[in-house]
């Protein structure tokens, strides 16, 4: 009996159809402490379909956030990429909007204060939102403060009850993160001010598909964004896509500047949704082929890796992330081909990947152990990695790039 379509959690409509079937994998953010090892892991369904009626992609199955994101492993302020990102959008929305002592800045999803520290730094009010009550700990001690509960349209009206509005809203990378979005945008109107602005930042649905970005797509990540769908939910509840910009940051993102409806819209926006027409990126035919490019890109990177194994190469791999296991898990990649992963978090430092089971150690067991080649499976910050281990290139090692193509460095 085939599997039940799920409704669309964008306009609850019953016409979704699948684009890529990944079949069952474990959490891509379930770490697994050395004690656990022994246990079995418990694998969920991830298909990813697309919606005719309101053209939003998304995944089908449905793990409560509690458990995806109670306790978190990812924390932003491991990255310089990221800080500095963080930083020069800061600095530009304090001097755009004016903001000073009497403003608010809000960050949903807020993970250790990485961003909020440069408002505070400045002497602007704070508030962070964040669900990870680990991360939430941290942000706190670092002096944010810090509201460590799943942000939605009843925690937005009690903020709001309490006189708590917002000059700024930031939700970066969190959007994609909700089961319902339509909450979260109800949310983002109540908690701002009526000349507020809401800074979204979510990869971006058409640099996926066509840079072959298959393993962005986990169970975290709810929904998968084109302009034309977070344009269509906005509208729904009285909000407004203000301007957008397309930014390079995770592969590729939108930077949208939301608003409250009256406050009308920038000719960016209404040039990038002629752009996805255009594109058909609103038609299923527009990804009917990337199920094939997926499963092409397994062949080419197994045929590789299984030379150099043969070979005698030392294997290892660079960054315990979610799209790691994603990628790791859908291709087969496991113990018989990599020896360890490293990276930076001492957070992820002493655990092992989910699925494979791999140890993960600090990056230092580059130039301890000296594999040969690795593979990169947090691309999206390739050049900050690539610049932080060029002693380990210089010393012979190189990377392999996975996507869109495979490629050594």
């Amino acid at each position: 009996m085939p599997p039940i379509t799920p409704p669309c959690r964008g306009c609850a409509g019953n016409s979704l159809q699948p684009i890529l079937d990944l079949g069952r994998v474990p959490l891509a953010n379930a770490l697994i402490t050395a004690d656990r090892l022994g246990e079995p892991e418990e694998r969920f369904p991830l298909v990813l379909y697309f919606c005719p009626d309101c053209a939003l992609v998304q995944i089908g199955e449905n793990v409560t956030p509690e458990r995806l994101f109670g306790h978190y492993f990812y924390a932003s302020s491991f990255s310089d990429t990221m800080l500095a990102h963080a930083r020069l959008l800061a600095d530009r929305l304090t001097d755009e909007r004016g903001l000073g002592p009497t403003s608010l800045v809000v960050e949903v999803a807020s993970n250790d204060g990485y961003l909020l520290q440069h408002y505070r730094n400045r002497h602007i009010p704070v508030l962070g939102i964040e669900p990870a009550r680990n991360i939430a700990i941290v942000a706190r001690e670092r002096g944010i403060p810090t509201i460590d509960e799943f942000f939605d349209a009843s925690i937005a009206q009690r903020l709001a009850d309490d006189g708590i509005r917002a000059d700024v809203i930031h939700a970066h990378n969190v959007l994609a993160h909700v089961p319902d979005p339509n909450g979260f945008i109800r949310g983002l109107r109540q908690l701002l001010k009526p000349d507020g602005i809401a800074v979204i930042e979510v990869p971006y649905l058409v640099d996926l598909i066509e840079n072959l970005e298959f393993d962005t797509i986990y169970h975290e990540h709810f929904s998968y964004f084109s302009l034309m769908a977070v344009e269509r939910i906005c509208r729904r509840h009285g909000m407004c896509v203000r301007d957008v910009q397309r930014i390079e940051v995770h592969g590729g993102s939108l930077r949208l500047w939301i608003s409250h409806e009256r406050l009308g819209a920038e000719n960016s926006v209404a040039s990038l949704i002629a752009a996805e027409r255009d594109r058909g990126v609103d038609d299923f035919t527009y990804y009917q082929a990337f199920s094939k490019r997926v499963w092409m890109l397994r062949d080419e990177l197994l045929q590789l890796l299984w030379r150099l194994k043969t070979e005698g190469r030392g294997l290892a791999a660079y960054g315990a992330s979610a799209k790691g296991s994603t990628l790791m898990n859908v291709f087969g990649i496991d113990g018989c081909l990599i020896d360890f992963v490293v990276d930076r978090s001492s957070l992820k430092q002493g655990k092992y990947t989910p699925g494979n089971h791999l140890p993960i150690l600090s990056p230092d067991a580059l130039l301890e152990r000296r594999p040969e080649h690795v593979l990169l499976l947090t691309w999206n910050f390739a050049d900050e990695i690539l610049k932080q281990q060029e002693a380990f290139r210089i010393g012979g090692g190189r990377f392999i790039l996975p996507l869109p193509s495979v490629k050594i460095a």
